[in-house]
């Protein structure tokens, strides 16, 4: 091993600084309103007539307000303080560093204001190296050595000792602000025009500064934030070799129109050619010749437009074709309804390499089919969904527009929730109601929201009319109108049994009204509606006949629906009717009233019956027979009625009924001899229920059987969730072939589960929520004659003979082995309660294990052959996770503050995976475990257990606390010190007042800066690693700083490292360390395993550490401190030459994936800039606090991530590196760090 414990004469070193510290962290002075754009910072004699004029003049030609300070001859010493304020009052600095830049006291001072204002309030820094080398400036040589010579020698001969001081400490910043706005990323004039140059320049500022926001508030952009970061990331993006199409969709008065205009006014200068077309559709309906204009505009924008005069929409498109052939283009077409419009709009052809295209549209489906997607070489596609504005913007929008500012007004409180809650997010509604509103009282206000929910505002209705209008086909918007009724919150698969049974055809109907954003699919598979989208289908409904209800196709209001069956009103028009007597007692409308059954009769097509809760009198005998869907929530008889015509009923819906059995007649004689009466022959041969496929009697308390089941031929779905009382359900069951879902969930005092369900082959789904298999009270037949039918191979698994109590094997058992998913949660299982292997489930792809109390994961698990899915949320005493099956694609672990797993471990070969982990509190639980590991994420461990070769491989020696604690000197549990791994760096906390000694290479301060040296006869090896320590103290807070601002500083202490050659970053961002008390100073000691592509001779380096944020502390005096860094150090360490990886001490910790030197592409946020944190692997994106984009400025603040399984623990190039064998089970028979 070798090490560099001082760096040989010719390397550079510095302090910096980067990262805000006790004496640079003040309030935020971005809250300040902003005067100008950019401070232009020159020398005057250098550029003020030639570069820096012309520099200023595009900058106010691209409407960006920039100061730029006239007086040529500088008078004092001190910067003057309009200057200064000028500075502060800029979201942005151009530093034209050129020849006799240094030379001047006055630029320097305001370079070194400029750069404070960088780290203090997200000031935008851009240098430019006008005929000079950034070199020349980080190190002070050329020009910039002369010209701080002279400031030297100024200092030499001061007499007067206040004044030589002050020389000497303005000499030393001005040596670091140099040196920092060398580091930055600028820009050199050198060997190009400078019209293009500049053009560049401006391009840069008006992008970052996004000028078209400017300080003006705009209501419409607010909650667009994310979209526009993501549009922007997307813009950015110039990987592919083709054109990149945007669609950005959403329903009616979400935003699109104006997210694609904002977007366009920012970058359309970036490209060759632009066209922003607005409203395609209501000008192509509203004129012949609509498309044919639109053309024209296009033409005109982006190429040399004709006098000869075509009406030709082809011959138009031709020349389009071949303008976007040759140049890079943006185009925003906005409105698009229509592939023809697409078609003429883009034509089939290619585009030039670079060109950007955004489409707004209601219909999501019409990009993918246009002309361009139909060629061998595909456009690279993306799509952008918009879905409305969370409780905070939304409130912020009514606001702007109600009251002018972005809260209620006192009294407003209670009346603006109400809105809030019936607008939803909908941009355009909160916009149109907040303008209404504007100015009004309260009593207004209350008045307005009770008729917006008798009718939607006229203005918002038909916007969201569009996308209805623009159906295909009556199928497709009689689907629509059904599901706004009755199917909102319904699950699809049920949704989609009853409506195809009333003559819809649901594939293509659902998928249409998906694609025009009509509807869209819950995470339970349940269709939801926006609500005003759900309103305006009503109205459609309503308008069929606004004031007599009894003449609409469909009733859904309960006061209405009383009403027409209160009189009797209801006739054959009426295809659907719901009636819930809970929502009118709720309401204080409905009382107890009690209905005559004969006030169906007359309403022969009546398909759909929703009468919850309601009481009816009188023979079932004339209910229509028409009926499909059949809902009774709530009734109140033991048994069904008799003459309940239910020959074409396909959903049943007896849920929290007084049901007492579900049997039919068959089980009964005199019921049956009752049937034959009434209907005149035995009803063995018509199968009572023979079209029933859905029935649902959970939350039946006094259900006790279920039986029968040859009466339910088609049946596909039984749901008996929550039927408490229930004992038996009967072995006729195994006659449902069809049957693809059970639900026997809380059916705790179920004693006879039919041993043939087994034998149902097309089972899928099979949910025994708290059935309290751990201690189950199911009988079914004996051990021997399980055991035969086994042997004759009926279906039943013989895996789990032996491997549960004798109480459980005969549920378990019953299995059938077709199952897809399998949900056991609450049953109070354990590791003892699971066989051996589950392998006959070898269909089986989620398994929910959740609330159970397991200590590990059963390891028939790993006999899943094709599980995917795998949660064991809530399960208090689970300590450890071992190799899942490799095809698992998700995995859900949810810790609490008061149990915690050590250990989750994964196969080599895994598929990349999901992880669903409670990272808030699990980062927090970790802290101080003498042991824990999430391989691939995290490993803990004492460091006293860390092997001797492995402190060796990392150059950690002479660790003082190592050595106390060997002999004994310091045994305080309470001052446990821990090694953390996580992206390939090795860290620990350790209390002491000075770095170790063999750190040489230092600087005071959070940040040092250095070139690493040439390969020399004491370090002749590549780099291996590099070790970065930190010595740490708490101060008392600067005046002013305000503690409570969350991203002033980050929760945890975080690194960053700049290899400013290679232009690679990597913020690092350390999971936390808990003290039993305070110290006074602490040292964090990190090993950063890079290799030679990330760090080579030659390369120059900074690294700063960003400290974290504390909470108060308190002392008897009730003082208030902070965390401050007083001293870094760095030291290399290089390979031995002699080691090969058997004998690699660090080999285990380089096979994981998601390291420095190996997948970290989920972390990046622009080209070779990494955020390192672990939050990101159970995140859907990345975030940038403002101390990120102190470092990378141009990051935006958003990142969705681009899939959703990407985790992968060990690196598929490295498994060999393990050294262990993993067995059929994965079990590991190697050791582990």
């Amino acid at each position: 091993m070798v090490l560099l414990s001082e760096l040989p004469e010719g390397s550079s070193s510095s302090s910096s600084t980067h990262g805000p510290s006790s004496s640079t962290c003040g309030p935020s002075s971005s809250t300040q309103d902003h005067r100008y754009d950019v401070f232009l910072s020159f020398r005057g004699v250098d550029t003020r007539l030639s570069f820096t004029n012309y520099l200023y003049e595009a900058l106010l030609d691209a409407n960006i307000n920039t100061f730029l300070d006239d007086e040529e001859i500088e008078t004092g010493e001190d910067l003057k303080p309009e200057l200064e304020s000028a500075i502060k009052a800029s979201r942005a600095s151009i530093i034209v560093l050129s020849k006799n830049y240094a030379s001047s006291t006055w630029c320097l001072d305001e370079l070194v204001l400029i750069l404070e204002q960088r780290i203090t309030s997200n000031h935008i820094v851009i240098p430019i190296f006008y005929h000079v080398e950034p070199t020349h400036v980080r190190k002070q040589q050329s020009s910039f050595g002369d010209a701080m010579a002279k400031h030297k020698q100024k200092m030499d001969e001061e007499t007067d000792e206040n004044k030589r001081s002050q020389w000497a400490q303005k000499i030393e910043k001005w040596n670091k602000a140099l040196i920092e706005v060398a580091n930055l990323k600028g820009n050199d004039v050198n060997g190009r025009f400078e019209t293009e140059f500049i053009k560049e320049i401006v391009k840069d500022i008006y992008r970052r500064l996004h000028v078209p926001l400017l300080q003006s508030f705009q209501p419409l952009l607010i909650g667009m934030k994310s979209s526009i970061n993501f549009i922007t990331s997307w813009l950015k993006d110039g990987s592919s070799h083709t054109v990149d199409i945007l669609t950005i969709s959403g329903i009616g008065g979400m935003g699109k129109t104006c997210l694609a205009k904002h977007v366009y006014g920012l970058y359309w200068h970036e490209f060759h050619k632009s066209s922003y077309i607005e409203d395609i559709t209501r000008r192509c309906d509203g004129k012949y010749t609509g498309l044919l204009d639109i053309q024209i505009q296009l033409c005109g924008d982006i190429s040399k437009t004709s006098s000869i005069q075509i009406y030709d929409v082809s011959k138009y498109t031709s020349i389009i074709e071949n303008a976007i052939a040759r140049k890079r283009v943006f185009l925003v077409l906005d409105d698009i309804n229509s592939i023809d419009q697409l078609d003429a709009l883009l034509g089939s052809k290619d585009f030039h390499p670079g060109s950007k295209v955004i489409i707004t549209t209601k219909d999501r489906w019409l990009t993918e089919s246009c002309a361009l997607f139909k060629k061998n070489i595909k456009p690279k596609h993306t799509k952008h969904f918009l879905h409305g504005l969370n409780e905070t913007e939304s409130r912020q929008l009514l606001c702007s527009h109600a009251f002018m500012c972005k809260h209620p007004k006192e009294g407003y409180e209670e009346v603006s929730n109400k809105l809030l809650e019936y607008c939803q997010g909908h941009p355009l509604a909160l916009e149109v109601l907040g303008k209404v509103l504007h100015n009004r009282g309260v009593a207004y206000w209350e008045g307005c929201i009770k008729g917006l929910k008798k009718e939607t505002n006229d203005h918002i209705n038909n916007v969201l009319r569009m996308s209805f209008n623009s159906l295909p086909s009556k199928n497709d918007k009689e689907l629509f109108k059904h599901i706004a009724c009755f199917f909102v919150g319904t699950d699809r698969y049920v949704s989609e049994t009853i409506l195809e049974a009333c003559d819809i055809d649901t594939r293509s109907g659902i998928t249409n009204l998906i694609d025009r954003c009509l509807l869209s699919i819950g995470w339970n598979n349940e269709l939801k509606m926006h609500q005003l989208v759900q309103e305006m289908g009503r109205f459609e409904v309503h308008q069929e006949s606004p004031d007599k209800p009894w003449k609409r196709s469909r009733l859904w209001c309960h006061m209405d629906s009383l009403r027409v069956l209160k009189r009797k009103k209801g006739k054959g028009n009426l295809l659907g009717l719901a009636l819930d007597m809970r929502m009118l007692e709720k309401e204080k409308l409905g009382a107890s009233y009690e209905l005559k059954t004969d006030a169906l009769s007359n309403m022969d097509n009546l398909m759909l019956l929703q009468l919850n809760y309601v009481y009816m009198n009188g023979s079932y005998e004339n209910f229509p027979e028409e009926i499909k869907w059949l809902c009774m929530n709530g009734f109140r008889f033991k048994s069904m009625p008799l003459e309940l015509p239910m020959q074409n009923v396909v959903a049943l819906d007896m849920s929290y009924s007084n049901i007492e059995s579900f049997v039919s007649c068959y089980s009964n004689p005199q019921r049956l001899e009752n049937r034959k009466k009434l209907d005149g022959s035995c009803l063995k041969e018509k199968r009572l229920f023979g079209s029933l496929k859905i029935l649902n009697l959970s939350f039946c308390k006094q259900l006790h059987s279920v039986g029968d089941f040859d009466q339910f031929p088609a049946l596909e779905r039984l749901m008996l969730r929550n039927c408490i009382g229930l004992v038996d359900v009967c072995e006729s069951i195994g006659q449902c072939v069809g049957l693809i879902l059970i639900d026997l969930s809380y059916c705790m005092k179920l004693e006879k589960l039919p041993r043939n369900i087994g034998m149902l082959n097309k089972v899928e789904t099979m949910l025994l929520d708290g059935c309290n298999l751990g201690e189950s009270r199911i009988k079914n037949i004996d051990m021997d004659s399980l055991e035969m039918c086994t042997v004759t191979n009926i279906g039943i698994n013989r895996a789990f003979v032996g491997g549960i109590p004798r109480d459980l094997k005969s549920s378990a058992m019953s299995l059938p082995r077709s199952l897809v998913r399998l949900s056991l949660e609450n049953n109070k299982l354990s590791n003892e309660s699971f066989p051996m292997d589950f392998s006959c489930l070898s269909m089986l792809k989620e398994l929910y294990l959740d609330e159970n109390p397991i200590n590990s994961m059963p390891s028939c698990v790993r006999t899943l052959p094709r599980l995917e899915i795998l949660s064991m949320e809530d399960c208090r005493n689970l300590k450890s996770v071992e190799y899942p099956p490799r095809t698992l694609k998700k995995l859900f672990l949810d810790v609490t503050n008061y149990y915690h797993t050590d250990k989750v471990a994964f196969l080599p070969e895994m598929s990349p995976l999901r992880l669903s982990i409670d990272w808030v509190d699990w980062i927090y639980r970790t802290i101080g475990l003498n042991d824990y590991e999430i391989e691939g994420i995290i490993k803990i461990q004492e460091m006293m257990t860390v092997e001797e070769k492995v402190l060796h491989s990392l150059g950690w020696t002479n660790l003082d606390f190592l050595n106390e604690r060997r002999v004994g000197t310091n045994s305080s549990e309470s001052e446990i010190q821990m090694m953390i791994y996580e992206f390939g760096i090795l860290s620990t906390v350790f209390e002491a007042e000075e770095m170790p000694s063999w750190v040489r290479h230092r600087s005071v301060g959070p940040s040092i800066s250095f070139t690493i040296p040439s390969s020399s006869s004491s370090s002749p090896n590549n780099i291996t690693g590099l070790n970065f320590c930190s010595l740490h103290t708490l101060n008392l807070p600067d005046e002013g700083l305000d503690l409570s601002v969350d991203d002033l500083l980050p929760p945890t202490t975080m690194m960053t490292i700049s290899n400013i050659t290679k232009n690679h970053m990597w913020i690092y961002e350390r999971s936390v360390d808990r003290f039993s008390k305070d110290p006074n100073c602490w040292v964090i000691l990190s090993h950063w395993m890079f290799g030679k592509n990330e760090m080579e001779a030659g390369d120059h380096i900074t690294i700063t550490v960003t400290p974290k944020r504390h909470t108060v502390v308190t002392r008897l005096r009730h003082d208030h401190f902070i965390e401050v860094v007083k001293e870094c150090g760095v030291s290399l360490v290089y390979e031995d030459g002699e080691k090969n990886d058997e004998e690699d001490a660090l080999g285990y910790y380089k096979s994981w994936n998601h390291i420095i030197g190996g997948d970290l592409s989920p972390f990046q946020i622009t080209t070779g800039q990494y955020l390192l944190n672990n939050i990101r692997f159970f995140d859907l994106g990345i975030y940038m606090s403002p101390y990120h984009r102190q470092f990378v400025p141009d990051a935006p603040i958003w990142q969705e991530q681009k899939e959703d399984n990407w985790f992968r623990a060990l690196s598929p190039r490295k498994a060999d590196i393990l050294g262990r064998a993993c067995e059929d089970k994965g079990e590991s028979s190697g050791s582990r760090p």
